[in-house]
């Protein structure tokens, strides 16, 4: 198989995978090295495949028909499980976390939770690792994508974020 024809495979095995894959476990599978798989991701992403590197392996976006909002917020380390509890309650995904950085400018980290499974996984990488969260860099202000199946939805989640004075807008009245 050419390098052409694996990324092609590539990409339809990404499609039909309903949960993210491993660079290590799609080398494997074409008899590749991880670094391979790596190069051809970004020749994928430059041909314009919406192909994102999760913590837990790469996904193809599927939630470009979904109603979508940034939200700006801000918030303590340990509230952190609820404010991503309340976007997944109303059957919101968090896509991301973005935070301004003064010399780097806008940090992304994909996170594509989109149930309690992921979040709790999510927490639990967390405190393996003993992490800093991204926000730890501007004092707790954040910016997440959410995605929702429609507005109602989004309203939703946005309201009871606002009643939690998550939202930063809310926390300079």
């Amino acid at each position: 198989m050419n390098s052409i024809e694996r990324r092609e495979y590539i990409v339809k095995l990404l499609l039909e995978s309903e949960e993210p894959l491993k660079g290590s476990f799609i080398a494997k599978k074409y008899c590749v090295t991880r670094q391979v798989i790596v190069k051809d991701i970004a020749i994928l992403r430059a041909k314009g495949n919406n192909i994102i590197a999760t913590p837990d392996g790469y996904i193809i976006n599927a939630n470009q028909n979904k109603v979508k909002a940034i939200i700006a917020v801000m918030h303590s380390e340990e509230d952190m499980f609820n404010e991503l509890s309340i976007v997944i309650k109303y059957g919101g995904m968090i896509e991301d976390v973005i935070v301004e950085h003064p010399l780097y400018g806008e940090i992304k980290g994909m996170l594509m939770i989109k149930n309690y499974n992921d979040l709790n996984k999510f927490i639990e990488r967390y405190k393996a690792q003993e992490a800093k969260l991204l926000s730890a860099l501007t004092n707790g202000v954040h910016i997440h994508t959410i995605a929702a199946e429609n507005q109602e939805d989004i309203n939703l989640i946005i309201s009871e974020l606002k009643l939690n004075k998550f939202i930063v807008s809310d926390l300079e009245d």
